[in-house]
C-alpha cells in the first residue's frame, strides 16, 4: 500500500511538471510507429525522427519494406544505433506483417512479442500509443527512475514492469510510462541527476542515502 501511495504522489507531481508528456516519435500510421519504436532502442528520439523522416517518405508500408534489399535498408537507417541488426529485424518483421497479417500490425501483445526485434517495451508502447490499450513500457529511463525513487527494487526492466503494473492503476499505465521517461531525460539523468531541481526529490529514496 505504501508503494501505491508513493507512486500516486510521484505521478501527480510529475503530471504537474510535464503536462504535455507523450511520445516524441513522429509517425502517421501504426506500422510507422512500430518501425520508429524498434529504431528507438539505444538511440534518441531525435535520431530516430531524422532517420524516419527520410525513410517514410520513400517506404512506409510492410510491402515496401519487405521488398527492400537488406543493404539498402541498412543505408537508410544507419543514423541510429545497431542499425544492421535493426534492419534485419525490420525486414523480417515487414515480411511477416505483409504475409501473415495482410499488412496490418497485430493489436495483440503476444503476437507483437513474436515479431522479430519486438521486446516487451516495444509491445507495451504499441498497445498504449498505437492501439489505446493498457501498456507500460519500461526502457532504461523508466527502469532507472523507478529504482532511484524507491518505487521498485529490481534488476531487470521486466521486473520493473511487473512491479509498476501492480502498483499503478491500469488506466494510468501509459501516462506513467511517458512521465517517467520525461523525468529521466530531463532531470533524473543517468550520470548526473539534477536533484536540486527535482520536483520529487524529497520523496526519493536516493535522497535518503546522501
Amino acid at each position: 500500500m505504501r508503494k501505491q501511495k508513493l507512486s500516486a504522489l510521484v505521478l501527480k507531481l510529475l503530471r504537474n511538471e510535464y503536462p504535455n508528456a507523450g511520445t516524441m516519435l513522429k509517425f502517421s500510421s501504426i506500422f510507422e510507429l512500430l518501425i520508429a519504436v524498434v529504431l528507438s532502442a539505444q538511440s534518441t528520439d531525435e535520431q530516430v525522427n531524422r532517420v524516419t523522416s527520410a525513410l517514410f517518405a520513400q517506404y512506409n508500408t510492410p510491402g515496401e519494406m519487405a521488398a527492400l534489399e537488406l543493404p539498402a535498408l541498412e543505408e537508410l537507417i544507419k543514423g541510429v544505433g545497431i542499425f544492421r541488426n535493426k534492419a534485419k529485424n525490420i525486414k523480417e518483421m515487414a515480411i511477416i506483417i505483409r504475409d501473415k497479417y495482410k499488412g496490418e500490425v497485430p493489436a495483440d501483445f503476444d503476437e507483437l512479442l513474436a515479431l522479430p526485434g519486438v521486446g516487451r517495451k516495444t509491445a507495451n508502447v504499441m498497445m498504449a500509443v498505437g492501439f489505446g490499450q493498457p501498456g507500460l513500457g519500461v526502457d532504461t529511463h523508466v527502469h532507472r527512475v523507478a529504482n532511484r525513487l524507491g518505487l521498485v527494487h529490481s534488476k531487470t526492466p521486466e521486473q520493473t514492469e511487473k512491479a509498476l503494473k501492480q502498483m499503478i492503476p491500469v488506466s494510468e499505465w501509459s501516462e506513467a510510462h511517458h512521465l517517467l521517461i520525461f523525468h529521466g531525460r530531463r532531470v533524473c539523468k543517468a550520470r548526473k541527476p539534477e536533484c536540486a531541481g527535482c520536483v520529487v526529490e524529497k520523496h526519493c529514496a536516493r535522497s535518503f542515502e546522501k
